[in-house]
């Protein structure tokens, strides 16, 4: 089980290279191709349809903390009883999201407002139609990935993930070249959740002997789950609202180009939140494990902490690299019309960095079943984010709608989640953040050094953006190696490399 964690954290990252990559090479055509105000539209219309993956209700959240208890007591009916139990309920959602779509399809312009045109709308209309197909399978779908999670199967999982990220620019962009639009990237992403769920299906079955029972359902455990998932909810409302809100915002309020502006930063943190959310996933089993067992706080400490340091590593790596360089990297990336991208990109980077290398505490509350306060204090604070970036929209436009994000983000997620760790959770911040700020001092001089070349050799050609780069990786990862690793960490690194 722990090497696959180790896999699992390794393919989590070659995911996220694969995806980072594919998308910086793809989706400069995309946007080409495309067009701002098509791309501003396809973001609007996602963020709208969204908001129907909190149908789910947290469930999936739910499924490792009651598999390890269920596990524990080595009764195969039970949990026959509870899979069948889970899977029937994902499947009503399911249905339940292609009912909602349908109406939400029919009463599109009441959505939107006057904020499109109507070709935009008939667009609109279709792309609405194809998402809410695509997100109605993935309810079924998460069934068979928490299986696979609770059984720590993170190879098999995790290389889904990266062919997924690897076929869909590869299929969509011939189509988009052909002239189809949006519509064919959301046909191409609809098709791989198809595929992804016929495979996910045939490895549980097969390969885990999973097994389902649809009768003898336990529905004391099903109330006991909803007490626990009906937080989790309130922490999906909260998420959607701060990660879709902003562009639906800005579709009222100003019109597709500023969308597309603010799609393009949002991508950028997009990516970066990935980047951290799919490493921490892979210990949300330990962290079960420790609860059910041991409950030890010492233990969750230095968990959170292990993980935290090396989030934080790889987090300062990619956020200070992209301060330096960032500017250069959008202009040539996206293209003229979208320099406020880079702002928006850093305006959401900032504040939730801290919360990101903080990823597990996230899991022990809900092992611990202490997410009450997290979710209620969100939800106000997300309510706040509204109220906030709608004034900011009207003055700053996409600038505006990220500030707005990103100082409920500080608020929430910084300050509060900080005192709430220790005073409750019972975890040890202040030694969390000494071993986090024991880091800090091995990059300021890689900062420094680049800060100084690109005042005396100004970036305005790729050629110096990418001598200036490699420079800064270099030093970066060598005063890294040097100063900030302890010596568990370097050898992980080392065995790493040995494998």
């Amino acid at each position: 089980m722990r090497n696959q964690r180790k896999i699992g954290v390794i393919l989590s990252y070659v995911s996220q290279f694969v995806h980072i990559i594919s998308g910086i090479l793809y989706t400069p055509i995309m946007l080409r191709l495309l067009g701002q105000n098509e791309y501003g539209l396809y973001q609007l219309v996602y963020s709208v349809v969204s908001y129907l993956s909190l149908l789910s209700l947290g469930f999936s959240s739910s499924y490792m903390k009651f598999y390890a208890q269920i596990k524990k007591e080595q009764n195969e009916e039970r949990l026959e009883s509870f899979n069948g139990m889970f899977l029937s309920i994902f499947l009503v959602i399911g249905i339940i999201c292609l009912i909602c779509g349908n109406v939400m399809v029919i009463n599109i312009k009441n959505i939107f407002g006057n904020g499109l045109s109507s070709q935009e709308y008939e667009t609109a209309k279709f792309l609405m139609f194809l998402m809410v197909i695509n997100l109605a399978m993935t309810f079924p779908c998460s069934v068979f990935d928490s299986i696979m999670a609770a059984n720590e199967q993170f190879f098999f999982q995790k290389l889904i993930v990266v062919l997924q990220n690897l076929l869909n620019p590869f299929i969509t962009l011939p189509l988009l070249i052909l002239g189809y639009g949006s519509v064919a990237m959301v046909m191409v992403t609809t098709g791989l959740t198809v595929a992804k769920m016929m495979v996910s299906i045939w490895y549980c079955v097969k390969k885990l002997h999973a097994r389902f029972a649809f009768r003898n359902f336990d529905f004391r455990l099903l109330k006991t789950m909803w007490l626990f998932t009906s937080l989790i909810f309130i922490n999906m409302i909260v998420d959607q609202i701060n990660w879709s809100v902003d562009k639906f915002l800005l579709g009222r309020l100003t019109g597709t180009a500023i969308v597309a502006v603010y799609g393009v930063g949002a991508q950028i943190n997009t990516l970066y939140l990935e980047l951290s959310i799919s490493v921490s996933n892979v210990f949300i089993p330990r962290v079960n494990h420790i609860v059910v067992n041991s409950n030890s706080d010492r233990e969750l400490t230095l968990l959170f902490t292990k993980v935290g340091r090396i989030q934080f590593m790889i987090l300062s790596f990619i956020l200070s690299g992209f301060i330096l360089f960032g500017k250069f990297f959008i202009h040539l990336w996206a293209g003229e019309g979208y320099e406020q991208s880079y702002y928006v990109s850093i305006a959401l980077m900032l504040p939730v960095t801290v919360p990101l290398i903080q990823n597990i505490g996230i899991e022990i509350q809900r092992a611990k079943n202490m997410h009450k306060a997290r979710s209620i204090v969100y939800f106000f604070i997300a309510i706040g984010n509204i109220f906030l970036s709608i004034p900011f929209i009207l003055k700053l436009g996409a600038l505006g709608a990220a500030l707005g994000t990103s100082i409920s983000l500080i608020i929430g997620n910084v300050i509060f989640m900080n005192w709430y760790y220790d005073a409750k959770i019972h975890l040890d911040i202040i030694y969390f953040w000494k071993q986090i700020i024991r880091i800090i001092p091995s990059f300021m001089i890689p900062i420094i050094i680049s800060i100084v070349l690109s005042y005396m050799f100004p970036i305005h050609n790729l050629r110096l953006w990418i001598i200036q780069g490699v420079i800064y990786v270099i030093l970066f990862v060598s005063f890294l190696w040097i100063w900030g690793m302890n010596e568990d960490e370097r050898n992980i690194i080392r065995n790493l490399l040995k494998k």
